[in-house]
């Protein structure tokens, strides 16, 4: 197994007014990426960023970015972001009908694609197109909302996922993912599961130390506690 731990800062806390000095400051504190929660107010009940806001903060520093589509529309949304300047998409198994297709798209697009499984979604559905992404997503919380409990019974997921991705001879090339929760307190039941990249939000943006401390502190914790 080489790859790496990586931190992935959510902006979903941070100031709408000021993204491109978010994303700065971030980039500054020594994440690897930032993700952008896409949200739609239908697949999830909340509403967030659109394709024009990610390109406006683009210009702002050159960590890559990576947009979680939560929307039912990927298929038609795809294009402007990675417009925008998302490197990956990530899309939900729950809302593509084609899931085969919407990956293959998002490939033919120029970006690397990635699918997210919602806590209620087995482990069984990205099987069938490990060839096709480079990322799987175990949301740790359900998604729509910052700030939310992790859920620690989906470490399981986690290990299930990884195994695959191993037993399928793709360890060297395809992410682990997590998001929820996300904190100094949890990110090492994550890593021990075998998740390898791990999004903070509210753990990154509240930490009384500041975003750099914040961002080491994550990165030390994952590192000593992985498993692949």
């Amino acid at each position: 197994m080489t790859l790496p731990i990586q931190i992935a800062p959510s902006v979903l806390p941070a100031d709408f007014a000021e993204l491109g000095k978010a994303v700065r400051d971030l980039e500054a504190a020594g994440v690897d990426l930032i993700q952008w929660d896409v949200m739609d107010g239908q697949f999830v009940p909340n509403l967030t960023f659109g394709p024009d806001v990610i390109a406006a903060a683009r210009r702002h520093c050159s960590v890559p970015f990576e947009a979680h589509l939560m929307v039912l529309t990927p298929d038609v949304m795809a294009a402007d972001y990675v417009k925008a300047g998302c490197s990956r998409l990530i899309v939900h198994a729950e809302a593509c009908t084609h899931l085969h297709r919407t990956l293959e798209n998002i490939r033919a697009l120029g970006a690397t694609a990635a699918v997210a499984l919602n806590p209620a979604t087995p482990a069984s559905a990205v099987e069938n197109v490990l060839d096709l992404i480079d990322l799987v997503l175990v949301m740790t919380v359900n998604p729509g909302f910052g700030g939310q409990k992790y859920i620690s019974t989906m470490e399981c997921k986690i290990r299930e996922v990884r195994n695959m991705i191993t037993a399928a001879g793709l360890g060297d090339s395809i992410h682990v993912e997590v998001d929820g929760g996300i904190s100094a307190a949890t990110v090492g039941g994550a890593a021990a599961a075998g998740a390898n990249l791990l999004i903070a939000g509210s753990a990154l943006f509240k930490h009384p130390g500041g975003l750099g401390v914040a961002v080491t502190e994550l990165r030390e914790r994952a590192t000593a506690a992985f498993v692949a």
